[in-house]
């Protein structure tokens, strides 16, 4: 019986273009996760968007003098095209400037409210002097009080993780001019995070499965015990507030909102399918499962905040897991962003083609530690791996068989060697399926191209080339062991590999697609023909190392 798989990828801020550290962080590991399940046949969402009034798209507004929706569209236009160019399977990807999103957070708050869950408080917020207003939690910066960094936002704390009031800050400043902002009254709606502490510490403490950093830092989180936390602010950017009077000129606060986004697009999702009520079997059906992919930044938000909003707001299923990857560094610090320290997507594409980095950056994906993007690294993954390994099985099989055969044709026995390279693709499906359920994407990828090196072996010591003119039944026998391979190939690849894949697909002139066929090894027809193949990856001249990293430099 299929699943329901919910994959849920984090909403990028849109005050800037993608980078590496980007996608290596949420989009690679939720495409190989949607792609898998949909092969296997379960039924998947995959959906996220651009989060639209995130405080960094606001601030980068002000920085040029224009409104935070130009911000916003232009760089959700250059994301949703780029994400789409990798090749990555969203079901939807939308932004949080849409009326089903204001629609879906405002009966999210009216839920709140009513259950008791929010309340007004007047407490004190950063002001600045010299621009005559209250200033966003991005907008301020100090010291952190846990970890001392000198450089905490006043939402959360970029080196320990801690999620943040401006009033902890030590030495708060205005990012905007340096100055030092005094603190005034102001009045919010409060959520009462408190309450569901102890409900938390108990539901994750039996999360067996999640990765270590993430079940740790959240224990830690719970055992120092939750605040409330305000969900409104005193800016004009968001989503209005559903409350008539006090609060016009203030917006949800968007921590509260964005994740939300998760549900609403699910919501849009379904009605663009034509039944509106098909989000439900999503989030309301106890048997589905929901995956949250993210950088480890985010894990507060995902492990502890949205699970808290979703058991006040009742009924809706909690993650089934929070998959937060560490950092992808370049040069030995973490991709940024707002410092420009990054290999931007877009440069990247008009260079090179995208599965090299889809395979790269799954091969080093920063699942348990940080992890290093080094050129050399990308270079030699592709020319060893994907193009020495892969790609010349693939060629050697298929240009043996065109050249000496018309059509191979089933053997009528197979000796020992040909059943245990058999069993070695069954047991390849097996391992990669099991790694991927398991999250450990790393593994997956390892053991897929683990095959590709038994059939360079297989071939190797099979020699059909020199076979075909002494025996033919023979080297038509081990051509078809070796098809079997590829097929497999074509299989374990495709979540990491999709294009690729379907390449594979139709050099065996197979029917239909790779995803029609499912996660299994095909069944040959009795008479196959094979065509001359065409190379899959192009190798490439070492002299890109040194080219892009002078470019890194200027």
């Amino acid at each position: 019986m299929s699943k329901k798989i919910l994959v849920a990828v984090a909403w990028p801020y849109v005050n800037g273009e993608p980078h590496l550290g980007h996608i290596a962080g949420m989009n690679v590991p939720a495409d190989i996760f949607a792609r898998y399940h949909r092969i296997v046949g379960n039924k998947v969402a995959m959906v996220s968007g651009s989060d639209m009034h995130g405080t960094p798209t606001a601030l980068k507004a002000a920085d040029e003098g224009v409104e935070p929706s130009e911000v916003a569209f232009k760089f959700h236009k250059i994301w949703k095209s780029l994400l789409e160019k990798m090749g990555f399977s969203y079901d939807l990807y939308t932004h949080t400037h849409t009326k089903n999103h204001e629609e879906v957070v405002s009966k999210i708050f009216l839920k709140l409210q009513k259950r008791g869950l929010l309340y007004e408080k007047t407490h004190k917020m950063p002001f600045s002097l010299t621009e005559n207003r209250f200033l966003p939690d991005r907008f301020v910066e100090g010291t952190c009080p846990q970890c001392s960094f000198s450089k905490a936002r006043g939402d959360q704390c970029e080196q320990c993780g801690r999620t943040l009031d401006p009033t902890d800050l030590i030495n708060i400043k205005s990012i905007r001019d340096n100055s030092t902002p005094e603190f005034r009254e102001t009045t919010h709606q409060f959520f009462k995070l408190s309450k569901y502490n102890k409900i938390l510490e108990e539901w994750i403490s039996k999360k067996d499965q999640w990765r270590i950093n993430v079940k740790n830092q959240s224990i830690g989180m719970l055992r120092e015990g939750l605040k409330d936390r305000a969900i409104t602010r005193d800016i004009e950017w968001g989503i209005p507030i559903p409350i008539k009077d006090g609060y016009k000129t203030k917006r949800i606060y968007v921590w509260f909102e964005a994740v939300i986004g998760y549900l609403s697009a699910t919501v849009e999702w379904a009605k663009i399918q034509g039944d509106e009520n098909l989000w439900e079997e999503f989030w309301l059906d106890k048997n589905a499962e929901s995956y949250y992919f993210q950088g480890k930044d985010n894990i507060p938000f995902h492990a502890i905040i949205w699970p808290a909003i979703l058991l006040g707001y009742e009924n809706h299923n909690l993650p089934t897991d929070v998959v937060a990857n560490e950092y992808l560094n370049l040069g030995g610090l973490d991709f940024s962003k707002s410092k420009g320290h990054a290999i931007w997507l877009s440069d990247y594409l008009k260079r090179y083609e995208p599965e090299p980095l889809r395979y790269y950056l799954t091969s080093i994906m920063p699942e348990t530690s940080d992890s290093e993007f080094t050129w050399a690294g990308f270079v030699a993954s592709n020319n060893n791996e994907l193009v020495a390994t892969l790609g010349n099985f693939i060629h050697r099989v298929l240009t043996i068989s065109n050249k000496n055969f018309d059509f191979l044709v089933k053997p009528k026995k197979l000796n020992q060697k040909d059943r245990e390279i058999l069993q070695a693709c069954d047991t390849t499906l097996s391992e990669v399926s099991n790694s991927i359920k398991k999250r450990k994407f790393r593994l997956a990828l390892q053991n897929a191209m683990n095959l590709a090196h038994i059939g360079n072996k297989y071939i190797d010591d099979e020699k059909p080339w020199a076979t075909v003119k002494i025996n033919k039944t023979k080297a038509s026998n081990t051509l078809w062991v070796g098809i079997n391979i590829i097929s497999t190939l074509r299989t374990v690849f495709y979540p990491f590999l999709p294009k690729s894949s379907d390449l594979i697909h139709k050099m065996l002139n197979f029917e239909d697609n790779t995803l029609s066929d499912g996660w299994k090894r095909k069944v040959l027809p009795a008479k196959l023909k094979i065509d001359k193949p065409t190379p899959l990856f192009q190798k490439l001249d070492e002299e890109i190392i040194i080219e892009e990293n002078n470019r890194l430099l200027n």
